[in-house]
């Protein structure tokens, strides 16, 4: 009887064990109809020429690159002609030429694209059955639209022990 005396005294004098418990839940849904988007990106002209052991022509002067001309923003390099500097001897030439998109000749109006070398082009979104719930009772409830549509659904909880 002594040792439970003992026990039930040195338990009642141990300080109370307490934790500060927090709990939280969160839920939300995001639904979101995108709107008609065009990119479009203007291609610039390249021109290229290398070679090695050869002549060059612009078809008036010899060993002549023609500087070419420009309209409406596209360069056009003149032609060139290559002639062997020994015949019969190795020889290299090569030449690559990249047209650019023209400058349109008036602004673009809304809804219209200047007909260039890179376009993307995205529909405006379409509502469809793009849909969310959340119950009073945490049940959620996501369904995605149309196109062009994007439905998120999310259920966070957090426990909090100090």
């Amino acid at each position: 009887m002594k040792r439970f005396a003992l026990l039930v005294i040195a338990l009642s004098l141990a300080p109370a064990a307490h934790a500060d418990l927090t709990h939280k839940i969160q839920s939300s849904v995001q639904l979101q109809v995108g709107g008609a988007t065009t990119t479009a990106d203007r291609i610039g002209s390249t021109f290229s020429v290398s070679g090695s052991n050869i002549d060059t022509t612009d078809g008036t002067t010899a060993n002549t690159v023609s500087a070419g001309t420009i309209t409406s923003g596209v360069y056009a390099p003149g032609t060139i002609a290559a002639t062997q500097d020994v015949p019969g001897a190795a020889f290299s030439f090569s030449q690559s030429y990249t047209q650019a998109d023209a400058v349109p000749a008036a602004a673009v109006t809304t809804g219209a694209t200047a007909n260039f070398g890179s376009i993307q082009s995205t529909a405006a979104g379409t509502l469809g059955t793009l849909a969310g719930t959340i119950s009073p009772a945490g049940a959620m409830t996501v369904i995605g639209g149309g196109a062009n549509t994007l439905a998120i659904g999310q259920f966070v909880t957090e426990l909090s022990i100090d």
